[in-house]
C-alpha cells in the first residue's frame, strides 16, 4: 500500500482477526472498495492519516463496529453517516469537525464517543462534555445522541410544518384554481344566455318585419274589394249631400233677408229712407230686366216657329 492512495499492498495482509491497523499510513483517502471486500474487519483504525474528507460511499461499510479517525484532518462527516447503525465505538480525536450531521442521531448502538480537540460549536462542545476516561466517554455518546436526536426532530418538525405549508399552499392554489375556472364557465354560460337572447330578438325583429311587409297588401285587398260592388262609397255621397244642404240653406236665409227688407220697404213708413229708396230702386232695375229678358225670349221663340 502506498503512502498517497492505499494501492500496492493487499488489505488482508494487514487484517489481524477481525480488527484492520491502516493508522500512519499517510492516507489522504480511504480504500472504501477495498474496506467493503472485508466484511470480518469490524475493527477499523485509520488515525494518524491525512483524510481531510470521507466519501459517502464509506457509509456503506455498514459492518464495522469499531472505528478510529482521530488525528486526522477532518472537517465534516458525511450526511449519510447515520448509516452505520452497528457502530458502538467511535474516536473523532483531534481533528477540524464543527458539527456533526444530523443522521448521527441514528446511530443508535453507540456507546463510546470521543470529540476532544475538535473546534465544535459551543453547544455541541457542552454537550459532548470531557473525554477523559471510559465513563465520560460513554456519557458524551449518550448526550450527543440525545442532542443529535433533538435537532433531528426539530427538523423533522421544521420539515413537517414547511410540508403543511406548501400542502396549504397548494389547496389554496387549487381553490383559487377551481374558483377561477368557476368563474370562467359563469361567464362562458353569460355570454351563452346574452347571445342566445340577442338572436331571439333578431329573430322577433324579423318575425314583425315581414308581419309589417304582409300587412299593407292585406289592407290593400280589403280598399279594392268594396270598388268591385254596385255601390259607390257612402262616405263621399253623405258628405257631398251635407255641403249642398248647407249651401241651400244659407241661399235661402239669404233670399227670406232679401224679401223682409223688400217688404219693409214696400209696405211701412221706411221707404222714404235712403236705403229702401236704393232697395226699391234696384228692386224695380231687376223687374225691368227681368221683363226685357222674357220680350227677347218671345222673340226668339216666334222666330224659332217661322
Amino acid at each position: 500500500m502506498s503512502r498517497g492512495g492505499g494501492k500496492g499492498l493487499s488489505l488482508k495482509d494487514k487484517l489481524d482477526g477481525n480488527e484492520l491497523d491502516l493508522s500512519l499510513c499517510d492516507l489522504n483517502e480511504v480504500p472504501v472498495r477495498e474496506l467493503a471486500a472485508l466484511p470480518k474487519a469490524t475493527v477499523l483504525d485509520l488515525s494518524c492519516n491525512n483524510l481531510v474528507s470521507l466519501p459517502s460511499d464509506f457509509c456503506s461499510l455498514l459492518h464495522l463496529v469499531k472505528l478510529d479517525l482521530s488525528k486526522n484532518r477532518l472537517q465534516q462527516l458525511p450526511v449519510d453517516f447515520g448509516r452505520l447503525i452497528n457502530l458502538q465505538h467511535l474516536d473523532l480525536l483531534n481533528n477540524r469537525l464543527v458539527t456533526l450531521p444530523v443522521s448521527f442521531a441514528q446511530l443508535k448502538n453507540l456507546k463510546w464517543l470521543d470529540l476532544k480537540d475538535n473546534p465544535l460549536d459551543p453547544v455541541l462542545a457542552k454537550v459532548a462534555g470531557d473525554c477523559l476516561d471510559e465513563k465520560q466517554c460513554k456519557q458524551a455518546a449518550v448526550k450527543v445522541l440525545q442532542h443529535m436526536k433533538a435537532i433531528q426532530s426539530e427538523q423533522d418538525r421544521q420539515r413537517q410544518r414547511k410540508l403543511q405549508a406548501e400542502r396549504e399552499m397548494e389547496k389554496k392554489r387549487e381553490a383559487e384554481q377551481r374558483a377561477k375556472e368557476a368563474q370562467e364557465r359563469e361567464l362562458r354560460k353569460r355570454e351563452k344566455a346574452e347571445e342566445k337572447e340577442r338572436r331571439r330578438r333578431e329573430y322577433d325583429a324579423q318575425k314583425a318585419a315581414k308581419q309589417m311587409e304582409k300587412k299593407p297588401k292585406k289592407e290593400t285587398v280589403q280598399t279594392r274589394k268594396p270598388a268591385s260592388g254596385s255601390r259607390p262609397p257612402q262616405p263621399s255621397r253623405h258628405k257631398h249631400s251635407s255641403w249642398s244642404r248647407s249651401v241651400l240653406r244659407v241661399l235661402l236665409f239669404l233670399l227670406f233677408c232679401v224679401l223682409c227688407t223688400l217688404a219693409a220697404c214696400k209696405l211701412t213708413e221706411l221707404h222714404r229712407q235712403p236705403l229702401c229708396i236704393s232697395v226699391n230702386t234696384l228692386y224695380e232695375d231687376v223687374l225691368a230686366a227681368l221683363q226685357n229678358h222674357k220680350t227677347l225670349q218671345n222673340m226668339l221663340q216666334h222666330n224659332s216657329q217661322q
